[in-house]
């Protein structure tokens, strides 16, 4: 058995494939299993063919598969996932909008909408006086204070957000006040606080309907 080359020892041939190499060495070892001799020499055998394919391979002499041979290609090649940029400013509106469902906003345009009713009734009949304006005002931003405190508490956020409301209703109704004494259609100081507190309340219902 030693003269023979350790292909013919294990009863291969030289293209076999590494699979029928270890089925050969495992069938050797159950022939010569009481041959403690003999095992070692297919042993040595199967040791030096595995040496032979390495020394092949290395020569090029033996083909190997795509998949083998550029294993590390192929994991460079694999694509690589792009997560979607997020928009700070988009990120910052989705923070800062809400979306109330349709109860929340009919009861605080309900609410609001009696408020500058009251105002403007009371403008009417010459009872407009700025103190009733002002609580009336104290009203709406009290429940616009509430209403934000309530989704995020955070009664800070709420105060900000309400003052600029409050600031913001005062300016849009200045600048309808502008247009309606040009026009015409308003005359004297009540007039004026009446308006000025209606636009105050619609801000005051746009914030705490779809801000938070």
């Amino acid at each position: 058995m030693s003269e023979q080359t350790p292909y013919e020892q294990l009863e291969v041939a030289e293209d076999a494939t590494f699979d029928d190499i270890q089925s050969a060495r495992d069938r050797m070892f159950k022939v010569y299993q009481d041959d403690e001799r003999n095992r070692a020499q297919v042993e040595v055998a199967y040791d030096a063919i595995l040496m032979d394919r390495l020394r092949k391979r290395q020569e090029g002499k033996i083909k190997v598969p795509e998949g083998i041979r550029f294993a590390e290609r192929l994991t460079d090649k694999q694509p690589k996932l792009s997560l979607p940029r997020v928009n700070p400013s988009s990120s910052w509106m989705q923070r800062t909008m809400d979306t109330p469902n349709t109860r929340e906003i009919s009861i605080l345009g309900g609410t609001y909408a009696a408020l500058g009713l009251v105002g403007v009734l009371a403008q009417q009949n010459g009872a407009a006086s700025p103190s009733v304006l002002q609580f009336l005002l104290a009203i709406g931003f009290g429940i616009n204070l509430y209403w934000l405190n309530r989704k995020e508490q955070k009664l800070g956020r709420a105060v900000l957000l309400s003052l600029a409301a409050l600031v913001i209703g005062g300016l849009i109704g200045a600048a309808f006040l502008q247009g309606f004494h040009q026009s015409g259609l308003l005359a004297g100081a009540a007039q004026d606080d009446a308006v000025i507190t209606v636009a105050v309340l619609f801000i005051f219902w746009l914030v705490s309907s779809f801000l938070r």
